[in-house]
């Protein structure tokens, strides 16, 4: 058993706290809601009463010294993953750390190295990738029930600007880093990493990104992916692997709950629906604490090749959107002087 220190009281932390309490309801003991902390010890405290986490810790540097905490799952904004994974990496915790895992490549890939320095495990919780559908899908997919698959079309879109967080270029706000990430895992976890990128957006007056169209090209000449991600309106979250004797529909990229296969006819000719899951972040803490107990220092379903890619591929869409956050111009400069 691993006891999980928690960084962030939000609406994703109280999900998680809900997942462990259902796995050790059920006899899975593999994690310990051992701590929280938050900026307000106030509000550390609560959560802790209302989510059976044991300490409650009023900064993020307390729960980081505690010698008792063996990994730190951090569930806060994009901005403050580079700083507060790094606090715990320095630590000596290991991270499992929400996506979008940072703002941009080169936090990513300093945090990577700072892991390795370390010798400890760090990993992104994006949760499909751990999750049993992302192997049934592509099985499905590549058994050629339908032939040859030459087009992925994918999207991900919720009515959420009314949340300050998204449209905050402060918070790394916009579509991309937030929702855009599910359709771009999706795509990469099917067909692999694209050739080319190509992206247009709907910028906020405040400059970040509302909603975003991407086209990806693959080495192979003959697939392409296309994808919609949107803060403003709301849409299906359904995946089409198009091929060359049917299609293959997926019911939420963002949890896949089933997958449909239809003929060249439009005939529905088999149905695979999700495994039972307490809700689906399950997946990612089993694999985290079953990494540490093997002393690895990347998860295989997320490890950081992958990571520091999805975060260079979001760097080069948000170039040509024109996205840039706060203190990143300041930052390559500082990198180029170096």
């Amino acid at each position: 058993m691993k006891r999980m220190g928690i960084i962030g009281a939000g609406s994703i932390a109280v999900t998680l706290c809900d997942t462990v309490n259902k796995m050790r309801a059920d006899g899975h003991r593999e994690v310990e809601l051992y701590a929280v902390a938050a900026r307000d010890l106030g509000r550390a405290e609560k959560f802790a009463q209302d989510n059976g986490v044991a300490h409650a810790y009023g900064s993020y540097a307390e729960l980081c010294a505690d010698p008792k905490v063996d990994f730190v799952y951090i569930a806060t904004p994009h901005n403050f993953h580079y700083e507060q994974a790094k606090l715990a990496l320095e630590g000596g915790k290991h991270v499992l750390c929400e996506k979008a895992f940072t703002r941009n490549h080169y936090e990513a890939e300093r945090l990577c190295a700072l892991a390795k320095d370390k010798g400890l495990l760090l990993t992104e919780a994006i949760w499909t990738r751990y999750q049993p559908m992302r192997k049934i899908i592509n099985d499905k997919i590549f058994s050629g029930v339908v032939g040859e698959p030459y087009l992925i079309s994918a999207n991900l879109c919720y009515a959420i600007s009314h949340n300050a967080r998204l449209v905050d270029p402060n918070l790394a706000g916009g579509a991309l880093l937030d929702v855009g990430v599910y359709t771009l895992n999706f795509a990469d976890m099917i067909f692999g990493h694209p050739k080319e990128a190509f992206g247009h957006c709907l910028l906020s007056e405040h400059g970040v990104d509302l909603t975003d169209s991407i086209t990806l090209t693959y080495p192979q000449g003959h697939r392409l992916a296309s994808l919609y991600a949107s803060a403003l309106a709301i849409g299906d979250r359904e995946g089409v692997i198009s091929c060359s004797e049917g299609f293959i529909k997926v019911e939420n990229i963002n949890n896949p709950q089933k997958i449909s296969i239809y003929n060249k006819n439009y005939e529905l000719i088999e149905e695979t629906c999700c495994p039972p899951q307490y809700t689906g972040y399950e997946y990612e803490l089993y694999e985290t604490v079953s990494s540490i107990e093997q002393g690895l220092l990347e998860c295989p379903s997320m490890p950081h090749a992958d990571t520091l890619y999805m975060m260079g591929l979001m760097d080069r869409l948000r170039a040509s959107f024109g996205v840039i956050y706060p203190g990143e111009r300041e930052e390559r400069e500082a990198r180029n002087l170096a």
